[in-house]
């Protein structure tokens, strides 16, 4: 199966380049800069690179600026130099791929910031695009988050609606003895709404996480006065960067923050082209 370079190659230039067919200069090299037009944190610049080199080995980089690195508008980013044509063929796939990821890392980035001074960590989610979730949980940890469950596959969270399969108390524990008798290297997160339900699941074996969702600030509280310290506790629901610092001053552990990933604007950078041949 083709990856994500080259099916984004594929699908904007199809059976090929007909303006950059027609519309360049034979054999024409050129040189052009990426550059910032507007202030952000750096992710993607690595994929953007491989869809020059993708389009034509022959080209020539220079990445001027690592992931994680903190730009300014006007910072150039990239340099690439070679045949004309090609550098027009790839343009728009690389520079898609590199405002989306540095998006991701920037507004990760915002709301690290905003937490900076508490003991509380950024999370992020699997609410991702299709497809792109190794990427953007790549750029969400150029940003400073953490990254958290990368699939169904690693980690076990036990969700409302599991619950509301009728899981009673003596079930859910014995379920949860099977469940870490299989995976011992997984660890356990259980959703909680209320205080009454973070009052009965910490007191379950081998429960690591509490997920305490879309709980008022004085009940945040609370529940890391309840708590006992092997329990980690992170709270998740109507998260953005007006609330995030009241909330990591609860005393909580983590804070999930699913718009890092589904609703982080791009970046605007732009390429400019500079004939030189």
């Amino acid at each position: 199966m083709p990856d994500l370079i080259d099916l984004a190659l594929a699908e904007d230039i199809g059976s090929g380049d007909i303006t950059a067919q027609f519309f360049t200069k034979p054999g024409a090299t050129a040189r052009a800069k990426i550059t910032a037009r507007q202030s952000g944190c750096l992710a993607g610049i690595d994929l953007a690179g491989e869809v020059f080199r993708r389009v034509n080995p022959s080209l020539v980089l220079e990445i001027k600026m690592e992931n994680g690195a903190l730009f300014q508008r006007h910072d150039t980013v990239l340099e690439v130099s070679g045949n004309a044509a090609s550098i027009l063929t790839a343009e728009r796939t690389a520079l898609n791929f590199l405002q989306h990821l540095s998006g991701v890392a920037t507004l990760a980035r915002r709301f690290v910031d905003e937490i900076r001074g508490t003991t509380a960590q950024i999370l992020d989610t699997r609410k991702t695009t299709p497809g792109f979730r190794a990427l953007e949980k790549k750029a969400a940890a150029a940003g400073g988050v953490r990254n958290h469950r990368m699939g169904l596959h690693d980690m076990f969270l036990v969700k409302d609606n599991h619950l509301a399969t009728g899981l009673d108390p003596a079930t859910l524990q014995s379920m949860i003895d099977r469940a870490r008798d299989a995976h011992p290297e997984a660890k356990l997160e259980i959703e909680a709404d209320t205080l009454e339900q973070v009052k009965k699941f910490y007191t379950l074996r081998g429960v690591d996480f509490l997920l305490l969702d879309n709980m008022s600030l004085d009940d945040l509280r609370e529940a890391v006065r309840l708590c006992p310290p092997h329990i980690q506790l992170e709270a998740s629901g109507g998260v953005n960067l007006s609330t995030v610092r009241a909330i990591a001053e609860t005393g909580v552990h983590f804070i999930s923050v699913g718009a890092i990933t589904h609703s982080a604007p791009s970046v605007d950078f732009g390429l400019d082209f500079e004939p030189v041949g």
